[in-house]
């Protein structure tokens, strides 16, 4: 009997060779490509001076911080992750009660963009940051509650805002609140006094004889003298005074809650300070003096015009009764 062999096992058919390379071929593309956009979303974070984050609000944990985090904040990433305290404990103390406040606002909004609010830095410098947030899943059918928010350093901006602010209401020369400035915050000052029925008082200060100074040592000369007045005004004064060149050699103070007798003794005191200035010019040494005119608010006063104007009178008394001296209004 012929032994037959046993029936060979049955196996699928090789697949086929290209297919499979252009198979893998695709999948290594894929790969590669993902790469590519992991890469390019990386550097894209790394260039963006602004920092990006995720909140989870129940945990109060940061889920995710950018690079920005470090350059803007000089702090770890690291560490923040691990306590978002890090955050709330670099906000300048006096922001910290807004800050927060804001943020919850998220909760009833969803959105908050117009947070702004100071940071001190890891070196110490202070800065501004403009803050947006929103709400990214409520938390609904058990979803986490996901804030989401991009924090922008703009120092630089409000560092601008506030030197074009003091421009527009400072007088260049003498660095003191020019006119319009002057006027506006008295004005506020004059309405709260009557508001609030407490005392006020005005005071205008005009240099004897300037024009004789111009002419006789010159107009750079003159500018010191003003600035010099301007000096003796802001030492002299109170806390919460206003003190302002309103005109080419005048001045004008408000006293916000003083008395007529104490506002006359700080007239008082400017005049003794401005007296005892000393300028020199090619070896010649010499002093100014100024007339005063001081007033107080009273029950008839129904605009500051007319504080201004018994001030001016009684300025334009002290010149007439020899200058260099104080007269009430």
């Amino acid at each position: 009997m012929v032994k037959k062999n046993p029936p060979f096992p049955s196996y699928p058919p090789p697949p086929d060779t290209a297919q499979t390379l252009l198979a893998l071929m695709h999948a290594q593309g894929e790969v590669a490509r993902l790469s590519e956009r992991e890469q390019l979303f990386s550097s894209l974070l790394d260039s963006v001076n602004a920092v990006l984050w995720a909140f989870d609000w129940e945990t109060r944990q940061v889920l995710y911080v950018s690079p920005a985090y470090e350059r803007i904040f000089g702090r770890s990433a690291a560490l923040l992750l691990a306590d978002a305290n890090e955050w709330r404990d670099s906000i300048y103390p006096d922001d910290l009660d807004y800050a927060e406040r804001s943020l919850a606002d998220v909760l009833i909004k969803g959105a908050v963009e117009d947070r702004e609010y100071r940071i001190i830095a890891a070196d110490g410098q202070i800065r501004w940051l403009s803050d947006k947030c929103f709400i990214n899943q409520q938390a609904d059918n058990g979803q986490r509650l996901i804030v989401v928010g991009i924090a922008e350093d703009i120092t630089d901006k409000k560092q601008l805002e506030g030197e074009l602010q003091r421009l527009a209401t400072t007088d260049v020369l003498t660095q003191s609140s020019n006119r319009r400035h002057f006027f506006e915050c008295a004005h506020q000052a004059f309405e709260k006094a009557r508001l609030e029925q407490t005392p006020l008082a005005f005071l205008l200060l005009d240099i004897d004889d300037f024009k004789r100074i111009n002419d006789t040592y010159g107009h750079q000369e003159g500018d010191h003298v003003l600035q010099r007045i301007a000096d003796s005004g802001r030492a002299v004064l109170r806390r919460g005074d206003l003190f302002g060149r309103i005109g080419g050699e005048e001045f004008a103070a408000v006293f916000p809650g003083c008395p007529p007798e104490m506002a006359m003794q700080v007239a008082e005191r400017l005049q003794r300070e401005i007296q005892r200035l000393s300028f020199s010019h090619e070896e010649q040494v010499f002093g100014v003096t100024v007339s005063q005119g001081l007033t107080a608010i009273n029950d008839q006063d129904e605009v500051l015009d007319s504080l201004f104007a018994r001030a001016d009178a009684a300025m334009y008394q002290a010149k007439r009764q020899g200058k260099n001296q104080i007269v009430r209004g």
